[in-house]
This record gives structure tokens, C-alpha cells and sequence, in this order.
């Protein structure tokens, strides 16, 4: 397979695309461990219902 700057450039894109998904996705885990608002404790808001 011929491989020129356009095909380069495609490989680096999708991989940029993952790497930032997956940074977000970590934020996002680390985000719920230091706000103590995981799965376990779905549902444990408080006050009155609408």
C-alpha cells in the first residue's frame, strides 16, 4: 500500500480523535472519584420531588 501524506495524515487524525476521547473519559472518572459521586450513590440527591 502506497502510503503518502494524505493517508499519514488521515492515521494521525483518528488517532488524535481517540487520544482525546479517551482524555475526556479519564477526567471524567477522575472528576466522579474526587466528588464522591460514583455509581453507588445514584439516587442520593436529597430534597423535594417536582
Amino acid at each position: 500500500m502506497y502510503m503518502d501524506a494524505v493517508v499519514i495524515a488521515g492515521i494521525v487524525a483518528v488517532l488524535l480523535v481517540l487520544g482525546f476521547f479517551v482524555g475526556v473519559g479519564l477526567f471524567v472518572m477522575k472528576d466522579q472519584k474526587a466528588h464522591g459521586r460514583g455509581p453507588e450513590e445514584k439516587g442520593k440527591q436529597g430534597g423535594k420531588p417536582v
